[in-house]
């Protein structure tokens, strides 16, 4: 790590203030969910069929994966606030795009295109690697979670409002928007923390295999990715539980969608506050099983014949709850494997978890086509969770025999 300046809010030539981070890391939250439940309401505008406007989802999810791979090397080669800046106005005008098409496939690849604002998600995580040790950034990741955290609380809500008195397309005109004062935001404020890697672009993608040789890195990015996949295929498929199975309208679809949301918000409360004190590896093995028992246990009350929308979405904030305590702790463990790589391993670590997250919740659109019922969904996420707990179980023992033989933990 360098010695940096103090940081001074609104001063490019100091790191960036956690405000800053949490906002931009919150616009990429936003603009995964923001316009969900108006996808019953688009999918009539287009004329399409339900699976192909959920594309906007899944297909979003690949592209995103996609871009974490070049996005990390990229900011270790040229800097992290150039490659925000540059992907934020990127994303700006694929907003403003999607909120003007009348074709269903020209609003999907300017959906794509949107998916550059992963770069907020992926370079705040460098920035604060950067700058902290690694059980001092699995804190500060978690307080920057626990802030983004409100976004998706609230986003659907917003969304589903916005649709009923403007229109689905109101929610992409309000993403360029924000899209607008995050730029600003970054411009004035994000001063660099990476220190400018001498190597060519050639060099920095080379240098993937020191991560991807690394059974860390390999299990912190799975436990992340397994426990997270439960709220992907969440994504995937609630909307349609949601509006078909359960007969919501777009607004209260919206207001229901956030329950995972308040428990994430916990989670990361609960990461900032102690993960610095507990260790990663605890909070990982708690987080997991949350998680997981939250939902085998959703899955056994719908199976009884309890099956209501406030059932189903009460039992989402064990899977908030338990990715809070996860995401942080997992996202520290990868970057700290190798701390000079931060960036790359936060692109390829993000990469792996959202191809996860994509398959999940293409996987859920596909087992809920015609569907009356919301098990089908809720199987999926349990089994996504189970995995996760058997990942990060292996991960520590193999450590614990490692260290025992006195051996490095590669």
């Amino acid at each position: 790590m360098t010695n940096f300046s103090p940081v001074r809010f609104l001063d490019s030539r100091t790191p960036p203030h956690i405000a800053t981070l949490i906002l931009v890391t919150s616009l990429s939250a936003l603009s995964m969910n923001l316009f969900l439940p108006s996808l019953p309401n688009m999918t009539t505008f287009f004329e399409t069929d339900y699976g192909i406007v959920q594309i906007s989802v899944a297909g979003y999810l690949f592209v995103n994966a996609a871009m974490q791979l070049i996005i990390g090397p990229v900011s270790d080669r040229y800097g992290r606030r150039a490659v925000l800046l540059t992907c934020i106005v990127i994303f700006i005008l694929a907003s403003f795009a999607c909120a003007v098409a009348t074709n269903i496939w020209v609003f999907l690849f300017f959906r794509m295109v949107q998916a550059s604002i992963v770069a907020g998600i992926v370079l705040p995580r460098a920035a604060i690697r950067d700058l902290f040790s690694s059980d001092r950034a699995a804190s500060m990741i978690g307080w920057v979670t626990m802030g983004m955290s409100v976004a998706p609380m609230i986003a659907p809500a917003f969304g589903g409002i916005l649709d009923g008195f403007f229109g689905w397309q109101a929610n992409f005109v309000t993403l360029g928007l924000l899209g607008i004062g995050a730029l600003a935001l970054v411009w004035f404020d994000m001063g660099e923390t990476a220190e400018r890697s001498t190597g060519n672009m050639r060099e920095q993608i080379a240098q993937y295999p020191q991560l991807l040789k690394s059974r860390r890195f390999w299990g912190y990015a799975a436990t992340s990715a397994f426990a997270s996949g439960a709220f992907f295929a969440y994504l995937g498929g609630a909307p349609y539980v949601g509006s078909e199975v359960f007969g919501l309208t777009p607004s209260a679809l919206g207001i229901h969608f956030g329950m995972p949301a308040i428990g994430y918000m916990i989670g990361n409360g609960i990461s900032g506050r102690y993960s610095a004190r507990i260790g990663l590896q605890r909070m990982l093995v708690w987080g997991t099983i949350i998680n997981a028992a939250g939902l085998v246990a959703a899955v056994l009350v719908f199976y009884s014949g309890l099956a209501s929308a406030v059932l189903f979405f009460g039992f989402m904030t064990f899977v908030g709850l338990g990715n809070g305590l996860v995401m942080p702790n997992a996202t520290a463990g990868m970057l700290s494997v190798k701390p000079h790589l931060a960036g790359t391993a936060s692109g390829l670590g993000g990469a792996i978890l959202i191809a996860t997250g994509a398959v999940l919740s293409a996987v859920a659109g596909f087992i809920l086509s015609g569907s009356a019922s919301a098990l089908p969904l809720l199987e999926l996420m349990a089994g996504s969770a189970l995995l996760a707990v058997v990942t990060i179980a292996l991960t520590i023992r193999r450590e614990a025999r490692l260290a025992a033989a006195g051996a490095p933990a590669e």
